[in-house]
């Protein structure tokens, strides 16, 4: 069971839970990103952010709300490093979410946008090949021709900047596309550059009760750039004491 601590302590259901992480205007564009991490910080154990809930840590809560935002999203983003550590899989939904979506007005599927400098992508990859929609790729002019070529008849290839991916601009391409509502699963640099370009919206942090011990990374990597300062919407948690954090721009 998913309890809200603040605001309002309460048991949430599914109805209530969903509109929990409800964005209010579908009408404008909105990017938010997702990540767990440990008590002390880190974004994975043995390499990998599954590793987060090992030790007999109970993860239902976090899959729910995990596989909650994809729901709710018009567009999932993610680098191309993290697409292939974490060993992403095509894009798909249970019935019951893609029964949700067709109700409120959404395609059956969200889109899988993955950020790539070097295209460094297998068009065999499942996640592209065996997506029930066609994925979209953004990189940018300088990228290899070869492999921008191998990877056209899989995914829309859409070039941004000339040495490096211009993001925002991407973003913009992907809201006329109708592709306003993204969420990002990472990885730390694609949130870094994100954060760097004014773009997050949101973030939804899961706090695993866990010490993971120094070595691991943070959940955001890159160049530093200026502090952006984000309100607390809520704060979740289940039985376990894994907790759920909602910040938006305030």
């Amino acid at each position: 069971m998913v309890h809200r601590l603040w605001p309002d302590p309460c048991p949430l259901d599914d109805e209530a839970l969903t509109a929990a992480y409800a964005v209010s205007d579908r009408a404008g564009t909105h990017l938010r990103m997702n990540f767990v991490t440990s008590v002390d910080g880190a974004v994975e154990v043995g390499g990998f952010s599954a590793g987060l809930f090992s030790h007999g840590l109970p993860r239902d809560a976090d899959l729910k709300v995990f596989g909650l935002l994809r729901m709710l999203c018009d567009a999932l983003l993610v680098g191309a490093g993290t697409l292939r550590h974490e060993g992403y899989q095509a894009l798909r939904l249970d019935r019951a979410r893609r029964s949700w979506r067709r109700a409120h007005g959404l395609a059956e599927y969200p889109t899988l946008v993955v950020v790539s400098s070097a295209l460094d992508l297998m068009a065999s990859n499942p996640a592209l090949a065996e997506a029930p929609v066609r994925p979209i790729v953004l990189t940018h002019a300088a990228a290899p021709a070869d492999r921008r070529a191998a990877l056209e008849p899989v995914a829309d290839v859409l070039t941004l900047g000339d040495g490096a991916v211009d993001l925002a601009a991407g973003v913009e391409r992907l809201a006329e596309r109708g592709l306003r509502h993204l969420l990002s699963e990472g990885g730390p640099h694609l949130f870094g550059a994100l954060s760097a370009a004014g773009l997050v919206d949101e973030v939804d942090l899961t706090v695993s009760p866990l010490l993971a011990g120094p070595g691991a990374d943070r959940i955001i990597a890159g160049a530093g750039h200026p502090p952006a300062r984000f309100a607390l919407r809520h704060i979740l948690a289940d039985d376990h004491g894994t907790l759920l954090l909602r910040y938006t721009r305030p």
